[in-house]
């Protein structure tokens, strides 16, 4: 039985023969995890997976540091260790054995200036191409193995919502709040937050990207809680707004075009549509109510390996909703004067064209 490591490996050699691509360095972490099931931060060092079609198979560089959890986790067996007084680029030239490269594909948006330098005056004569559309597309389908991790990082991140909602007082600060969710997301199972929570409260709760800071909780404020889990290799992402006391009609009003974008907009995920519909049509809901000019930014993105992938929900984007994809949709009104609200789901078109929504956390509007 072929491994997923095997399978993506063959599909990417596929790939760069067919493009006559003679050698493919990925250097993102997080692609060399998708193709080999090694994962790690090497910071400012150099690790690359080398997929050379002139060999039978790929081989990876990794730092020194790095070289015990490679051999335990990577599905590539060629490992070669570079130690910090190594030049990794002489390795790299070792490796490949010649100087004459007619094409090198790369992840272009990964790849630093520097680096192609280095390549450069390894292969004089190469020709660069961008291997990482390739990559994106195979990535935007997840498999059954990847559901399992999603599951499972929603679940987490939605146990840590309630438990940290339990502890919210008028008068705590943003910053305590989100402390207290963090420190939830280790102690429910999750390896760290999938990106920098946002906790914010009153009219603060109108920045879609804010920092929690030392903003205390006032009654009849918004409260926004925007986070994600990473566990597993995967990503989830929730946003949940509250109400402290009893607010004002307004502040009803607009929690309520809010959920009613986001359910129009999960009604219209089907098989075949392109994704600007999803867009289209939770923005339509909101102008209608005449708060069109406070919903200003897309309403969802991809999801998995990384918390912001393929594809981008956009009104302007045509790409068809398929099996196999998992994304984001969350719409938002955000009044400067008043506070923003978002409601935010985690959505998966099922291989059978079914659409499940993976966040399950009450979405009716609850006051604290």
């Amino acid at each position: 039985m072929s491994s997923i490591y095997e399978l993506r490996l063959h599909k990417l050699r596929s790939y760069l023969e067919k493009k006559q691509i003679d050698i493919a360095l990925i250097t993102n972490p997080t692609n060399i995890y998708y193709f080999t099931g090694f994962h790690s931060n090497p910071h400012e060092r150099f690790m690359a997976l080398i997929v050379d079609m002139g060999s039978a198979r790929e081989s990876m560089i990794v730092p020194g540091l790095d070289l015990e959890a490679a051999q335990q986790h990577s599905f590539v067996r060629d490992l070669i260790p570079c130690s910090d007084s190594e030049n990794p680029y002489d390795l790299l030239k070792d490796k490949v054995g010649r100087t004459r490269i007619g094409t090198l594909g790369l992840e272009k948006k990964v790849i630093s200036l520097y680096q192609v330098e280095q390549l450069q005056t390894l292969f004089p004569e190469v020709h660069n191409t961008d291997i990482e559309p390739f990559i994106r597309q195979e990535r935007l389908v997840k498999s059954e193995e990847d559901l399992v991790s999603i599951r499972r990082a929603v679940d987490i991140a939605e146990k840590v919502l309630e438990s940290t909602v339990q502890k919210v007082k008028v008068g705590m600060m943003e910053q305590e709040l989100a402390a207290e969710l963090e420190y939830k997301m280790r102690m429910f199972g999750g390896d760290k937050p999938a990106f920098e929570s946002i906790i914010l409260t009153g009219k603060r709760s109108c920045l879609p990207h804010g920092k929690p800071g030392a903003y205390s909780i006032q009654e009849n404020d918004f409260l926004l809680f925007d986070f994600g889990v990473y566990a597993g290799g995967f990503c989830s992402d929730i946003t949940r707004t509250f109400l402290i006391g009893e607010g004002t009609k307004e502040q009803e009003t607009i929690y309520e075009t809010v959920l009613s974008a986001n359910l129009a907009a999960i009604q219209a995920v089907k098989v075949g549509t392109p994704y600007g519909v999803i867009d289209q049509t939770g923005r339509s809901v909101i102008a209608a109510k005449g708060y069109g000019a406070y919903f200003n930014n897309r309403i969802g993105h991809g999801l998995g390996l990384d918390v912001h992938e393929d594809p981008s929900i956009n009104s302007e984007n045509e790409m068809l909703i398929e099996p196999g994809h998992v994304f984001t949709i969350e719409p938002g009104i955000y009044l400067p004067s008043l506070g923003g609200v978002r409601i935010e789901d985690d959505v998966y078109v099922q291989p059978n064209g079914q659409v499940e929504v993976l966040t399950h956390y009450p979405k009716q509007l609850r006051r604290l």
